[in-house]
Parts: structure tokens; sequence; C-alpha cells
């Protein structure tokens, strides 16, 4: 069984996965999240091949890989990480956001030692706490967006919100990401590469800091939680 690896996604152009946070690029934080359990042997961090971020972001993070393979897609780049990597079929490796460096060292140890004993693998994620609504097709209003109406309550009973890191062997993941780009399926993340091939991935209980930096406002508070 090999050592796991830890691929961060970083596509460029995407410059706020380089401002600052507490002082540090977000991407600098997602990497060092990862660092925090010494089971992860190192860091491979994939860039796009233009990329001028990265390098000045990472300075001096011990078990650390810049890699200049990412693609235009997600599923592109983890696939060309994984190529790149070197790593040997049978090797757990985990594939973590850039956007999520609040991920706690609790939830990544709670991944780690769930994955290790599955024939699988799977990923953070956390059950749906509110009422979730599918809303009607947008229609032109006076207001400066579109206006939306509820078209229907959702149950939301088994459902959960996906996280990362996710973690998988190296020789699946890679063999789902090739049949899913191959078969035209679309990959939203790796456990959905995963699912197209017929597996079922562990759910593991995240962690609400470990959230996704998306809009303006997830800035603020994502500095009130680190």
């Amino acid at each position: 069984m090999g050592v796991p690896i830890a691929t961060v996604t970083a596509t460029a152009p995407l410059p706020k996965q380089y401002r600052l946070l507490r002082g540090q690029p977000m991407l600098r934080l997602a990497v060092t999240a990862l660092l925090a359990d010494p089971r992860i042997r190192e860091v491979r961090v994939a860039v796009a091949p233009d990329d001028p971020w990265a390098a000045p972001a990472l300075a001096g993070l011990p078990r650390t890989v810049l890699r200049y393979c990412g693609a235009s897609t997600r599923a592109g780049t983890v696939a060309n990480a994984l190529a790149d990597s070197g790593a040997a079929l049978d090797d757990w490796v985990l594939v973590h956001d850039a956007a999520r460096p609040g991920l706690p060292a609790d939830a990544l140890a709670r991944l780690i030692d769930a994955c290790l004993g599955d024939a699988v693998g799977g990923l953070l994620a956390l059950p749906v706490a509110d009422t979730v609504k599918g809303a009607q097709p947008p229609r032109s209003g006076s207001g400066p967006e579109p206006a939306c109406r509820v078209a229907r309550t959702v149950d939301r009973d088994g459902l959960w919100l996906a996280q990362t890191p996710q973690m998988f062997r190296a020789g699946m993941l890679a063999d789902a990401l090739h049949a899913a780009a191959r078969d035209g399926v679309p990959v939203t993340d790796e456990a959905s590469a995963l699912e197209a091939a017929g597996y079922a991935p562990l759910l593991v209980p995240g962690a609400l800091r470990n959230f996704k930096v998306t809009w303006p406002d997830d800035f603020d508070l994502m500095e009130k939680w680190l």
C-alpha cells in the first residue's frame, strides 16, 4: 500500500487563489492544511503552464512540489497531475481545492483513517441541513437580475454537500477520469468520475470551516475562521 500523495488543483488564471488571508496567499494556506498530516508524503500543486503566482506563494514550504501541468478543466488538471506524479496504481492520492484553505487537521485525519481500510476511497462531505428549493427557469424582470421563483421543494433526506479532499487509489482515479472523458460524462469532482465508473465512494463527515471560498463575502468569513 502506498502512502498518500496530495494534489491541489489551482488552474490559472484564478487570482482569488492568491488573495491574502491573514497575510498569506489562500493557496499556501490550503497546502499548509494538507501538510499538517505527516502521513502525506508530498503535496503536488498543479497549475497552468503560464501561472506567475504559484511559485512565490509556495516558496519555502516543505514536501511541496509545484508542477505546471494544469489543463482547462478540473478533471483534466487532476488527470495530468496523476500522470505527472509517477504514483503507483495502488498509491492513495488526495485531491484538494485551493479555494478551501480552512481544512481542519481532524477532518483530514478522519478522511485518511476512513479511506485507508476501504476498497474505493471517499470524500469529505456534510449532510444538507437547510430546506432545499428547486427554481423555475429565470424570467426577465424589472430588477438588475432575472427574477427566480420556486418550482418545488427538494427532499433533503440523504443529500450531502461534497467537499475536498477526496481520496482514491491513483490507478482507479486515473481510469475513472479517462473513461469519463472518453464517454463525455460531466465530471464535477473526482467522486463523480468514480460514481460514473460504478463505484460508491465513502461519505466522511467534513467540517463547516472547510467551505469553498467563492463569493466576495466568503473571504471575510474565512478570515474569521482562520
